[in-house]
This record gives structure tokens, sequence and C-alpha cells, in this order.
């Protein structure tokens, strides 16, 4: 056996900082914490729905038995992939098991070891892995600053990738993503956003909505949290899409999942076209906490809203007393937030009450 004193040194450094992570058991409470924005992975209706096809046909719940390249490819999950393009109005959809996965295969692939990568400060840090991956150059730029990003461009010899996210998950805040992709066209760079936070709170996210498809090289697309359901999807052009298929190891060696998850995000898509009420009911309900005026560099129309308080312990006695109250919050602490930038995220849903909103925002109040 290997000595493993330097684990257990990390750990202890972790244990020592107060930012040791555990995995927890499920809290009973007020849900301000879960990216459950709309509230599909708790609505009855969704459920009964995807239950009925599960009774229908019980071999949804097959396992794949092998990757789609060899074994685990079906009818279902390629009907599924062309509904989604026509949806998002793309070329093509390539699905996977999860936003992460389908982050690695993209920046694992597309650059090479000739490329540049020109990332956000904020981006996932599943993009972040995908570039460790590629072996090409990374580099970032200011958060939302399309001159920095510009600036980056200018210095540049070869082919450019540039990363975003349309709705920061740790901010809160929207990438301006009209001028990047004004940038990215200026320096014949390869756009890719990850709309993993903004899909089924604006619609099917920012790009469709302000109709950059033309003007983006891939978008992902999650449905773990606004749809309520897991796996994601990589928009792109038909080319793209092959070229993935043929060289994105975490396609390619990956069990596909089984066809119930595929169907489950095809029943979605037609649930959140039938039940639009429930991005209104979110909306409305982030219009009243914004007005109660809780201190916040969050977009007033986003569902994350970040309250900073850069000192560990103020930050954990808030969240305590929060959850004593019957409120689940979520506080977040470097290393996945920079040291001073330590906040309290709360998210928002469709579900939630104005009192619940009231209430949360007076302890947060006195509080700070």
């Amino acid at each position: 056996m290997p000595d493993l004193s330097h684990f257990d040194k990390a750990l202890e450094r972790r244990k020592h900082d107060g930012t040791l992570r555990n995995i927890e058991p499920q809290l009973n409470g007020v849900d301000f914490y879960s990216n459950d924005y709309l509230g599909l992975a708790k609505n009855r209706e969704f459920h009964n729905i995807l239950l009925g096809k599960i009774i229908k046909n019980p071999t949804l719940l097959s396992g794949s038995t092998g990757s789609r390249l060899i074994s685990g490819n079906s009818d279902i999950v390629m009907e599924a992939e062309l509904h989604i393009a026509k949806e998002h109005r793309f070329e093509s959809a390539l699905l996977f098991s999860s936003g992460y996965q389908a982050n690695l295969a993209l920046f694992s692939t597309l650059p090479t070891r000739h490329h540049t990568i020109i990332v956000d400060e904020q981006v996932h840090r599943s993009v972040h892995d995908g570039c460790r991956m590629s072996h090409a150059k990374k580099l970032k730029f200011r958060h939302n600053d399309c001159g920095h990003l510009e600036d980056i461009l200018r210095r540049q010899n070869g082919p450019c990738y540039i990363a975003v996210e349309s709705l920061y998950s740790m901010d809160g805040d929207l990438a301006p993503l009209q001028e990047i992709a004004g940038v990215a066209e200026k320096y014949n760079s390869g756009l890719i956003v990850d709309e993993a936070h903004a899909f089924g709170v604006f619609g099917y996210g920012l790009v469709d909505r302000l109709d950059l498809q033309e003007k983006v090289l891939a978008v992902t697309v999650t449905y773990g949290k606004a749809l309520g359901v897991h796996g994601a999807a990589i928009l792109s052009r038909n080319t793209m899409k092959s070229y993935l298929i043929n060289f994105a190891s975490p396609f390619i060696y990956t069990t596909a999942s089984q066809d119930f998850l595929w169907e489950s995000i095809k029943a979605g898509y037609d649930f959140l076209s039938r039940n639009s009420y429930l991005s209104a009911q979110l909306k409305d309900n982030i219009k009243v906490f914004r007005k109660l005026e809780i201190q916040t560099s969050s977009s007033e129309n986003s569902p994350v809203q970040a309250v900073v308080i850069p000192d560990y312990a103020r930050l954990k006695d808030l969240q305590q007393i929060l959850s004593e109250k019957g409120f689940l919050t979520y506080a977040v602490f470097s290393p996945t937030v920079k040291k001073g930038a330590e906040r309290l995220r709360i998210c928002l849903h469709s579900f939630n009450t104005e009192e619940e909103i009231t209430e949360l925002a007076g302890i947060i109040k006195e509080f700070i």
C-alpha cells in the first residue's frame, strides 16, 4: 500500500481552513439552493407523464448495454436529438449524460496544441478541465470585459476559441453575448456558449432569444436544472457533430444512458412549451426579491442572487441562522470562488412564495 499521508495532510488543511467538503443527508426546508428553477424535479404532473411512458414501454428503464458507437444507440435518442436541434434552430444536437461530460468533449476535442482557448475567468470548471485535456494554450479574460477579450485576441496569431456562460451560476450575472459574438466574428474566432443556467429560465436560452445561432460555434444546454431531469446536448452544425462523434473521447468511450433519460428530455421540452406560466412565476419571484433591496451584483433578471460576505465565520453563521429558520441556502467558499469573494448563493424558483422570499430577505438584511 502506498503512503497516503499527503492525502491526509491536504484534507487536514481543508478542515483547518473550514473548506472541507462532505456529502450530507438531504435536508428539509424551503428550497433556496437548488437549480430546480421551474420546479419540474418535483412537479407531479410532469412525473405522471414520465410514469405513463414507463408503463407504456418498460424497456425504457433497461441499460443501454454499450457506447452509442457499439450497442448503445437507439431510435429514441436519435429522435430526441432531431427534436432538440429543431427546437433550438440548429443543424444538429448531440446528447450526453451530463453537462460536465459535454463540456469535456467540446474543449478536449476541438482545440489542439496549436490553438488558443480564451475563457471568461468565471467560466465553469468543466471548461477548464476540458482545456487541460486539449493541450491548447489557455488564456483568461476579465469577467464580461469585452475590451480585455479583444485586446487578447488582437495579440494572437493562430486559431482561437472563446468560452463563456450566458448566465453565470456563482455571480448570477449575464454575459454581454451580442457584444462578445461581435468580437468573435471580428477576429474569426469560434464562440462556445454554456447555457446550463439560462435554459428554461430564458426560454431556450439567451443564444436562442437573441437569435445568435449563426454567430456561435457551439452551445451546451443542460437538463439537470430548469428541466428537472438530467443530461445535456451540444448544439452545433452537422460537421461539428460528426467531428465530435469521431474524435471526442468523452463521447466515444462512455456507455450511453438508458433511453428513459432521452425520453424524459424530449417530454420536458413539450412540458415547457405547454406551461410557460412557470417561467412567468419565476420572473415575478425574482422581481419580489429585487424590490427588497438586498445588496447584490447579480442581474436583476437572474434566478441566482449572490450576496457577497467575505468572512468565513459570518457567512457560516448566516447560513446556519437561515437553516434554523427553515431556509435552505448555499454558502460558497474558496476555492470554488476567489478568497474575499465568498458569498451566500440564493436560488429563486417558480414555487417559492412571496412570504418565503420576504422572510428570507428580512433575515439577511438584519444580519448584514
